[in-house]
């Protein structure tokens, strides 16, 4: 809620105070008007309110009836205290009681502690004639106040009785004080709660969000992103508080891509150590045999040349990788599509890569059952770099004395599809859906003997995609791995967009 808004309800909220509180007084007065009627039978208006007297003869004027008709027919019902309880239970409804007087001692009383009911007794009027009786009338007392009616009669033995009706004026005072006393507290309780209600306005409307925003502040300077600001409504300062929290979003997302590029650049610099390091090492010790003599046959010279020529060729590769990477970090990678023969290309590819494998006495094998002609948009450069990387991958992880390497290619609709097959560790299936990420080795791959910067198959992956094509890996563990990727036909209509 606005703030204008929430300004413009507590000003209607003071204005509408004094009309509710009007209402509570006359709720009130109904109440208590309903209260007299009940306990006492009679009707109650603005007029009589006031006049105690005549409220309270109208209200034992029924029951006074039925006493003098019970009088008529039989006076000695006076002496049975169950009829008596009986009548008092009704008169203390309306706030009186009953006293029975025999003779001049005291038969019965009605009443409680509090109505002083024996002081009372001795100023009583005394007993006139049977069957008379008295109008209401006014008794004060010393100590007492109240209102009596009077009934004399003669029991059957000759003895002589009043009954009287008293209505004790403290209970009206009484009930008068109560009806004060629920006013005050009304009127009380109707500002107290219209002040809570400002006050949680603007604790909630202010305080809360504002206190909201310093813990987050300090947080953040803690560069404690994980929280959120949780809010509601539409105000100003809900709205702060939203777009304060989409700003911690942000500088979350930074503050993890930061980690994570810190993270990836220690484990690339790792990597990229222990990479360059195992092929420097072994051709400064194939050079050192040479210098000291150790190749002395043309066979060893040989040998050692060649080895040194295999590590100062994976050395090249890495930094190419290397160089490559940071392109694809920048998204700035020099694709240069063109359409290409799959038959031909992929039959100089089998053939350079044949030399290779030969050299390092590894089983390749090829099969291309491509219809001669179909043509491929693709970057050359950067498609031999996929058939590198991805044969240069399973090299690094094939661990039986006999290594075999082959490359399938064939018709896929569309699409021209190769594969590369292996007869190395293997992957497990946890691992295959990651191995294209970038940095992400398998468990079996991180040993020491074999390093790997991680990066090789992400860029494979990055250059498929590039191509409009996809790429996947299938293994079993200590069988092997088949890389399949698709490369798109040409079609007459189609061009290449880099």
């Amino acid at each position: 809620m606005k703030l204008r808004t929430r300004l413009v309800i507590a000003f209607l909220i003071i204005m509408m105070v004094p009309c509710l509180m009007f209402g509570i007084i006359m709720l009130s007065f109904t109440r208590y008007r309903g209260a007299l009627e009940n306990n006492y039978g009679v009707t109650v208006t603005l007029d009589n309110i006031t006049d105690s007297m005549q409220i309270i003869s109208n209200s034992t004027q029924e029951i006074f009836d039925r006493l003098i008709e019970q009088a008529d027919e039989d006076a000695d019902v006076f002496l049975d205290t169950s009829y008596l309880d009986e009548m008092n239970e009704e008169l203390v409804e309306r706030y009186s009681y009953l006293i029975v007087r025999v003779d001049d001692t005291l038969y019965y009383v009605g009443a409680t502690e509090d109505d002083n009911a024996s002081l009372l007794f001795e100023d009583l009027p005394s007993f006139r004639e049977a069957g008379e009786v008295s109008d209401v009338s006014t008794y004060v007392g010393e100590d007492t106040r109240a209102f009596i009616r009077q009934l004399d009669v003669a029991f059957e033995d000759g003895s002589e009785g009043s009954i009287f009706i008293i209505s004790s004026a403290a209970r009206i005072v009484k009930q008068t004080r109560k009806l004060l006393q629920d006013l005050l507290i009304a009127v009380a309780v109707i500002l107290i709660f219209t002040s809570l209600i400002m006050v949680i306005w603007i604790y909630t409307g202010v305080n809360v969000p504002l206190k909201k925003l310093s813990e987050a502040t300090h947080r953040i300077k803690e560069k404690d992103f994980d929280f959120e600001i949780e809010v509601k409504g539409n105000d100003e300062i809900s709205m702060l508080c939203r777009d304060f929290d989409d700003m911690r979003r942000q500088l979350k997302m930074q503050e993890e891509e930061k980690e994570s590029f810190d993270r990836q650049s220690k484990e690339l610099i790792s990597n990229i150590s222990h990479d360059l390091k195992t092929p420097i090492t072994a051709v400064k010790g194939y050079v050192e045999g040479i210098m000291d003599g150790v190749a002395d046959t043309p066979e060893k010279m040989d040998r050692y040349i060649r080895t040194i020529y295999i590590k100062a060729n994976d050395m090249d590769r890495l930094i190419n990788e290397l160089t490559f990477y940071s392109k694809i970090d920048t998204n700035r990678i020099p694709y240069n599509f063109k359409k290409i023969d799959a038959v031909e290309y992929f039959d100089d590819c089998a053939e350079e890569v044949g030399l290779e494998m030969h050299e390092r006495e590894i089983r390749f094998s090829y099969i291309n059952s491509v219809e001669p002609g179909t043509l491929v948009i693709a970057d050359a450069e950067q498609l031999k770099r996929v058939v590198n990387n991805i044969i240069g991958n399973s090299i690094k992880y094939m661990d039986k004395p006999r290594k075999e390497v082959q490359l399938r290619v064939f018709n896929a609709g569309d699409f021209v599809q190769a594969e590369i097959e292996d007869n190395g560790k293997g992957i497990e299936n946890k691992d295959l859906v990651n191995i294209f990420d970038r940095f992400y080795r398998t468990d079996m791959s991180r040993n020491s003997s074999q390093g790997g910067s991680g990066i090789g198959l992400s860029i494979v992956r990055k250059i498929i995609e590039d191509h409009g094509g996809r790429i996947w890996a299938t293994s079993k563990v200590g069988e092997g791995t088949t890389m399949h990727f698709l490369i798109r036909k040409y079609a007459v209509g189609s061009s290449a967009q880099q």
